[in-house]
């Protein structure tokens, strides 16, 4: 199918495959009819409405306050700044006691050898932001411990108020912001020079879609809300602004808007049917604990489907948007195919694209989880249990639900990309049959030559 619809004239000097490449890499998309886009309008208009309601009526107006506690992330922290490292005798500084039996077979005895007759490091820090810049104190570095400190290295401080003054500092971290912010600005100088506008604009949602995170949905969860309802509106905000920005507002981008909202109700409902059946609180590691015993009010099973469902947002995006390019540039080739041919040639795009989809998603979870199927593989646990266990079993869930709602998309959206881009057919066909006709003429002179 080489048909070059978008040239007015046959071009002998370049040949039809100069007209085809034209209007399939650099030609718009096919137009709609007014009807259609009314029809598309009369859907999208009423939910983005509704997106723009539940913002507001669920806007949280900043996270709530409360005393922080001085456990894991919820410490009182401050820049600070390694001047001077010291190697000293680990008995000089550590009360630890080698084991009576001097037995060094276990985990605990090791490090308690270590920390008799090892070489420790004493660091001396300053601490660099704050009220009590220019402070200083020291932290003892064990000889294994898996941060080393070395001078002039820029670390993160935790403050305890109500420890003695000697002990109210702390080293936590070490400071990365500069690394991290270089990394970042490879990364938009690569999307920009690759993507040029587009690029501009898929930043320019990124920032949009961190907005929405961190502005609405985080706060609105802190104060009570609902999880699901907060996801919901906050996943469909990021989806509106994410989609249009990169895409345009087109029917095509509308479309696969359509797609994306069906793929994340199927997502939600599969979510909370079977995280209630399979009974998973969300409460399985110590950053969960901690965010209950802070805000016990919060649903930590509704957390997690909300997790599932931003989760799943970014790669129903992709999936969606292929999907419709790809019916929109078959229809383009072939303007006579009708919407079951368009279907079954997009479904057959459709699947190469559920392969590779659904193999990194599971992966992508597969890697997060590593360190944890680890320890399962040290105690040797057979597959059963491991996967029974909540901690497991609540990725297993997260998973499947997921690569469900994204499996349903293929459909989904080239069903309604086929409906769309075909019913208007009957308006567009007399401008296409005419310039599809002088193309068959130009083939058959060329042959005749």
């Amino acid at each position: 199918m080489t048909s070059p619809q978008s040239d007015p004239a046959p071009q002998p000097p370049q040949g039809p495959s100069h007209g085809h490449t034209h209007a399939h890499s650099h030609g718009p998309a096919a137009p709609v009819s007014r009807h259609l886009r009314k029809v598309i309008a009369a859907v999208l208009i009423p939910f983005a409405t509704a997106v723009v309601v539940g913002l507001i009526a669920f806007w949280p107006g900043g996270a709530p306050d409360h005393e922080r506690t001085g456990v894991g992330f919820d410490r009182q922290t401050q820049d600070g700044r390694v001047v001077k490292v010291v190697k000293v005798d680990c008995a000089d500084v550590n009360a630890a006691q080698v084991p009576p039996t001097g037995d060094t077979s276990t985990p605990s005895g090791r490090e308690a050898v270590n920390e008799q007759e090892g070489e420790c490091a004493k660091a001396t820090v300053e601490v660099t932001s704050g009220d009590d810049k220019g402070r200083r104190f020291v932290e003892v570095v064990q000889p294994d411990a898996p941060r080393q400190l070395k001078e002039g290295q820029g670390v993160v401080v935790a403050y305890a108020p109500d420890a003695p003054r000697d002990l109210q500092y702390s080293v936590t971290d070490v400071n990365r912001k500069v690394p991290m912010a270089l990394l970042a600005g490879i990364f938009a100088l690569a999307v920009v020079l690759v993507g040029r506008m587009r690029g501009v604009m898929a930043l320019v949602a990124l920032a949009v879609s961190f907005a929405v995170l961190t502005l609405f949905i985080l706060p609105a969860i802190l104060q009570g809300s609902n999880p699901l309802v907060v996801a919901v509106i906050g996943a469909s905000a990021i989806m509106l602004a994410a989609l249009y920005l990169c895409h345009g507002v087109t029917a095509r981008t509308s479309v696969a808007v359509v797609g994306t909202l069906i793929s994340l109700l199927l997502i939600g409902l599969l979510g909370s049917l079977f995280i209630g059946w399979a009974s998973l609180s969300g409460n399985t590691d110590d950053n969960t604990g901690l965010i209950h015993g802070l805000y016990p009010d919060i649903d930590m099973s509704g957390l997690l489907l909300a997790g599932v469902i931003i989760g799943s947002l970014g790669v129903l995006d992709d999936v969606t948007v292929t999907q419709t390019s790809a019916v929109w540039e078959l229809h383009q080739a072939d303007p006579r195919m009708g919407w079951k041919g368009l279907y079954r040639a997009g479904i057959r795009i459709g699947r190469d694209h559920i392969a590779s989809v659904v193999n990194t998603l599971v992966l992508a979870y597969a890697g997060a989880a590593l360190p944890l199927l680890l320890l399962f593989s040290i105690a040797q646990s057979s597959v059963g249990t491991v996967a029974n266990s909540e901690l497991v079993a609540e990725e297993i869930v997260r998973t499947l639900v997921g690569s469900i709602g994204l499996v349903a998309s293929v459909p989904v959206t080239t069903v309604l990309a086929a409906l769309v881009v075909s019913a208007d057919r009957p308006v567009s066909g007399g401008a296409q049959a005419a310039t599809a006709a002088p193309a068959r003429t130009g083939r058959g002179r060329r042959r005749r030559k």
